[in-house]
């Protein structure tokens, strides 16, 4: 499981959007111009046939596209019934700069998410 830095930063946040459990929140390849934070349930991290994470309240996915405006590297599907919230661009930039811890842990977690990658290839 990932850690979950944003869980604090995240919780009075009422703007979310629902998706029901097996629905796909987006597939690898599409194109990706925001990330996501987990409110409520559990979204499964998906690289061709094999869960690599499942994100549990206040995990992050989604930030590489946001980050370098790539396709998605992997898919995102909805484990159990949940309440995600939308970070676009704009959002992202003003929680950095009023957040710098933000950025610190959303690079934490990118690296750490690297590492787990390497040591599996």
């Amino acid at each position: 499981m990932s850690s979950q830095p944003t869980s604090n930063l995240f919780r009075f946040v009422e703007d979310f959007v629902p998706y029901a459990a097996g629905q796909a929140i987006f597939t690898a390849g599409d194109p990706g111009s925001v990330m996501y934070v987990v409110k409520e349930g559990e979204v499964d991290i998906v690289v061709g046939n094999t869960v690599i994470d499942t994100l549990q309240p206040g995990g992050i996915f989604g930030e590489m596209a946001l980050i370098d405006q790539q396709p998605r590297s992997a898919s995102a599907i909805a484990k159990t019934d949940c309440k995600l919230i939308r970070v676009d661009e704009k959002r992202f930039t003003y929680l950095v700069q009023q957040t710098p811890r933000f950025a610190l842990e959303l690079l934490r977690l990118i690296a750490g998410r690297l590492r787990r990658m390497n040591a599996h290839a």
